[in-house]
């Protein structure tokens, strides 16, 4: 089966973005530590039937050193911290204004990814950038302000998981799946017992198993989905897709509750979808040099950089195994993915 990052991305942006109103339905039964336990556990027991199916599972102490440091630090900033600032942050706000805050992560993914990461950005990618965070403040029009302590909550949170993009989206040593179980295992863990020192969990198992099943779907599935997209566009491209995930918030209010759609949510809706195209036509090509490697991450032999040839029927088919690169010089057109994160002048 082939798989394509793009759709992947949005997908993976409508299963997070049914998550803001249904943990802050659930913040009614549990503090935030705990709800923040409960959602990454949950998102390590949905990849869990996958890691089962494969056989294997990849302990973070046998990767390479850099990229365990990295598997540890998207932990720390991404599955501990960030989603803990986030629901401070829902406790005091409406869940639709925490919605819209979210873009904030584009922006910080945006920002960390030009400055520390090497994920080139040109014009037409910092009019999408823009544009995203003009259609955010166009969807934000009306809203009012929920509280500066809840604002500051949520940058926090985005910030944190902007540096989470770029550390997950460098990692080439453990499958997407594997990465997003031993985040929610360890992350998860960490919270629900700095939420049980705290105070007792004294909610219902039906409550519980709630929590569980949003983290599995808008956590689990989500990241595994997210960071496959971001290994083939870089974490800056993904993210501009994901932070479609309060517009798809728009469309299931719109459906499941009723709502209608204003005029200015449809004009951000439009500007949202020309951002895209902006950003997509950002690519750029120049001779690079790709040094030896050996490395195992999700790939396909049509894309000029993987020639190493194991019978399969179909050169797109897309798969996982450790494999070796040869040293080659070439031109081409390339998104900031795990094999060009070359500096470049800015």
């Amino acid at each position: 089966m082939k798989i394509y990052p793009i759709p992947i991305a949005f997908l993976a942006a409508a299963l997070f973005g049914a998550s803001t109103p249904a943990s802050k339905f659930l913040l009614n039964t549990f503090p935030p530590f705990q709800l923040a336990g409960l959602l990454y556990l949950g998102a390590a027991l949905g990849v869990t039937p996958i890691i089962l199916r494969v056989g294997t599972l990849q302990v973070p102490w046998q990767l390479e050193p850099k990229n365990r440091y990295r598997l540890l630090g998207a932990i720390a900033w991404g599955g501990i911290l960030a989603p803990v600032f986030l629901l401070l942050g829902l406790k005091l706000a409406s869940a639709a204004s925490v919605s819209l805050w979210l873009n904030l992560e584009l922006v910080a993914t945006a920002l960390l990814g030009y400055w520390f990461f090497h994920d080139h950005l040109g014009r037409w990618g910092w009019f999408g950038v823009l544009g995203t965070v003009f259609a955010a403040a166009l969807l934000s029009f009306g809203e009012g302000i929920a509280g500066i302590e809840a604002g500051l909550l949520v940058a926090l949170a985005c910030l944190c998981w902007g540096l989470d993009n770029h550390l997950t989206a460098l990692i080439d040593g453990i499958s997407p799946t594997q990465s997003t179980f031993w985040k929610g295992l360890i992350a998860g863990t960490v919270n629900l017992s700095i939420g049980l020192l705290i105070q007792p969990i004294v909610t219902s198992p039906k409550a519980i198993l709630g929590g569980l099943a949003i983290g599995a779907l808008s956590y689990g599935a989500s990241m595994v989905l997210y960071i496959t997209s971001s290994q083939s566009l870089g974490a800056t491209r993904s993210q501009m897709i994901f932070s479609c995930a309060p517009f798809f918030g728009v469309v299931f209010s719109a459906f499941a509750l009723g709502e209608t759609i204003s005029l200015i949510q449809k004009i951000a809706v439009l500007l949202k979808v020309g951002s895209l195209f902006a950003l997509f036509q950002d690519q750029h090509g120049h001779k690079h040099k790709h040094t030896w490697i050996f490395h195992e991450h999700f790939h396909s032999h049509d894309d000029g950089h993987h020639t190493h040839y194991h019978g399969e029927k179909s050169v797109s088919l897309r798969h996982s195994h450790e494999h070796e690169h040869e040293s080659i010089l070439h031109t081409h057109p390339h998104f900031p993915d795990l094999h060009h994160r070359h500096k470049h002048n800015h």
